[in-house]
């Protein structure tokens, strides 16, 4: 039976944590496995050129009005002075104790018009905010592919690496404007008027698409037929996900919304939406909920901040800049652990968690825990395997002291008790994995 909201289904289980941790896994992903096979995709964001369909797995805010900036102002730590039509910006919300609700892209369309695109965790507390506050504003939500029939109003299509630029000089009409970085600009492909986002990952330039979902099918064919002569490979969910490692971007840190301070919002939120049915998992297992949150200093975000303006979580965020945070690392796995982990398949008796490749898929908020001398010393998320790099890679937080390139810590790998609710655990034994800190992101160190 599907709870009414958030909140009631909460009331039916002992913790947040045990609700989350019996879901069923990842969400779906609508688009094939592999386009070609995954490692070439993979090689193609360094060597060549891949395109990303990020038409489906997002959800699409739009606020609209004289008042449609004043609800970001009033949610987002960002600094939005001189903030303008043609610029985006990640935009970042904590709760009134500072900790992390989640992050998105906002774009500013047009004069008072604006577009919050990401997971749906940041559109919904803006939408929740929209709807309960007082804003002279209006309000349109384009759910992702999973939360609706209809496909979505737009389509999304992401160009990355060294011959990005040359496919877009090929696939679009005339000249392409000159956008500066975290810009963008109108330009037409194959007749279809869209609009690009300037951005880049491993020091590449690259951009976001979008347009018209009626003209999805036009424009991709024209990026495929114009990226051919550069060696553009059409990425697949396998090695779309294998990005995430050697971008830097923590993604889907647990929302900070389970303290009674957010109550009235978990009742707002669905029984059956994204923050109630995604699988939490991972060998971190702290007894209380709050444990899991992360705050905006400790994941880089404090460039972002802007203490000149008042929002939702100032004066915490205020209080911890003074103190010592822990801070974002890459963890470079030990390959040696990497093989006993596969080994252990081969051989009889107990095995160990399995994870496939790319990277894993039983669980949306991922923790494992780290370990500095048998002490815990922060906690590992998104991780995989990149055939770019040959590793497999972590994205973690770790105590300052163990901040440095080239410390050697543990990561307890396997699911607590090695057994779980989630019907994606099969049973199996924890072990740990050597890892060395490595600077984040990982790739520009390394290039």
């Amino acid at each position: 039976m599907v709870e009414k909201n958030l909140e009631a289904a909460l009331q039916s289980a002992d913790s947040p944590a045990e609700l989350l941790r019996k879901n069923r896994g990842r969400h779906p992903y609508p688009v094939a496995s592999e386009h070609t096979n995954w490692i070439e995709e993979v090689r193609s964001w360094r060597e060549t050129c891949s395109l990303s369909d990020l038409s489906h797995h997002q959800k699409d805010l739009y606020v609209e009005g004289p008042e449609a900036l004043d609800v970001f102002e009033d949610l987002g730590v960002n600094d939005f002075d001189g903030f303008a039509p043609g610029q985006a910006k990640q935009f970042v919300a904590c709760n009134p104790n500072g900790n992390l609700i989640g992050d998105a892209i906002l774009f500013y369309l047009g004069e008072n018009e604006l577009k919050l695109t990401g997971t749906p965790i940041a559109p919904n507390w803006v939408e929740y905010n929209l709807e309960r506050g007082d804003y002279d504003a209006t309000v349109h939500a384009d759910e992702r592919y999973h939360d609706k029939d209809e496909p979505h109003d737009t389509f999304r299509y992401q160009l990355q690496g060294p011959k990005a630029l040359d496919v877009m000089r090929d696939a679009v009409e005339g000249e392409i404007p000159d956008i500066p970085f975290f810009n963008f600009d109108e330009m037409t492909i194959a007749g279809v008027d869209v609009r690009a986002l300037k951005h880049s990952m491993a020091s590449n330039v690259g951009f976001e698409i979008w347009g018209p979902w009626e003209e999805h099918e036009t424009v991709r064919g024209a990026l495929v037929d114009a990226g051919e002569p550069h060696g553009l490979r059409e990425l697949g969910e396998k090695s779309y996900k294998a990005q995430g490692a050697e971008k830097g971007w923590i993604a889907r840190p647990l929302p900070a919304i389970f303290g009674e301070e957010m109550r009235e919002y978990r009742e707002w939120l669905d029984g059956d939406g994204y923050e109630a049915i995604s699988t939490l998992g991972g060998s971190f297992d702290p007894d209380d909920v709050s444990e899991y949150y992360l705050n905006p200093i400790e994941l880089g975000y404090e460039r972002f901040i802007d203490f000149d303006h008042d929002f939702v979580g100032r004066e915490a965020l205020s209080s911890m800049v003074g103190e010592p945070q822990r801070r974002k690392v890459t963890l470079v796995w030990d390959d040696a652990d990497v093989l006993e982990l596969f080994a252990s398949l081969l051989r009889e008796g107990e095995t160990y968690k399995y994870f496939d490749l790319s990277m894993p898929y039983w669980a949306v908020f991922h923790y494992d825990e780290v370990l500095k001398d048998g002490e815990n010393a922060g906690v590992s998320k998104y991780f995989g395997y990149t055939y770019n790099e040959r590793s497999v890679l972590s994205l973690a937080v770790v105590e300052p002291e163990y901040a440095e390139p080239g410390t050697e810590v543990t990561l307890v790998w396997g699911e607590p008790g090695g057994d779980s609710e989630n019907p994606k655990v099969e049973p199996h034994v924890q072990t740990e994995i050597t890892a060395t800190v490595a600077p984040n992101p990982y790739v520009d160190a390394s290039r």
